[in-house]
């Protein structure tokens, strides 16, 4: 039944006009700030996830499988769902953890998942069958992704998902620029490894690939790029010129 907002409408203004509690003030009307850890802990904490997820990260853990944080999950969910995604890539399938929040924003997409472990494909499969998604909406791929992705259709994919090998990122999102239609984005969780990239002291090589990477796709006119610090950091990549 539909709300009736002749009494919803008068409830929530006389909330609103409740006295608020006095909030410590700094300065002139300012207010003394949370930490920027406080607040990204705030993000991650916030998000309540599906308990098959929460299955499939656990078991991640305890075969010591790295996935993406529930912050970066449920904004991967958002994205495929607001992109209407059909068709995506995920170079890295792991235990599922993030095809599954990718299906939980696009649940009629389709999935191609690649990578060497087929034992974590094999959980990963059942985690999506359990979550109700049909068998002929995944497409699993056992192989390097440097073999499997040259022989894939350009201009084919809405999103594709770079979370690999990062000593290989940049050849990775080269391929997922090639893959994804205008208008696709591909999507590279870890994009501040380890809270590394944004220290200028830092210098190893997969520092400086994820530096290059973004410092290089900010520049372009091809792309619009978009840095969250969610997680370990994503970067988002919309291609807008074929």
């Amino acid at each position: 039944m539909a709300p009736d907002y002749r009494v919803v409408l008068p409830r929530f203004l006389r909330a609103c006009r409740k006295p608020r509690a006095r909030q410590p003030k700094l300065g002139r009307g300012g207010y003394e700030p949370v930490s920027k850890e406080t607040n990204w802990k705030y993000a991650e904490d916030i998000v309540t996830e599906p308990a098959v997820i929460a299955s499939a990260r656990a078991h991640a853990i305890e075969l010591g499988v790295e996935s993406v944080s529930p912050g970066i999950g449920a904004q991967l969910a958002v994205l495929a769902g607001t992109s209407a995604a059909q068709s995506i890539v995920e170079i890295g399938t792991g235990l599922g953890v993030s095809g599954l929040w990718m299906f939980a924003g696009a649940p009629g997409a389709t999935l191609t998942s690649i990578d060497t472990e087929v034992d974590r494909q094999q959980s990963a499969r059942a985690a999506f069958l359990e979550a109700g998604v049909t068998p002929n909406r995944i497409r699993l791929i056992t192989g390097r992704a440097r073999d499997v992705l040259p022989r894939m259709n350009e201009n084919s994919y809405d999103l594709v998902l770079v979370d690999g090998d990062p000593e290989s990122v940049i050849e990775y999102v080269e391929h997922g620029l090639r893959l994804v239609r205008v208008g696709g984005t591909v999507l590279v969780p870890h994009a501040l490894w380890r809270d590394r990239v944004a220290d200028p002291v830092q210098r190893d090589e997969t520092v400086t690939d994820f530096r290059t990477l973004i410092n290089e796709l900010s520049g372009s006119t091809a792309v619009i790029t978009a840095l969250s610090p969610i997680g370990d950091g994503l970067l988002q990549v919309t291609k807008i010129v074929g």
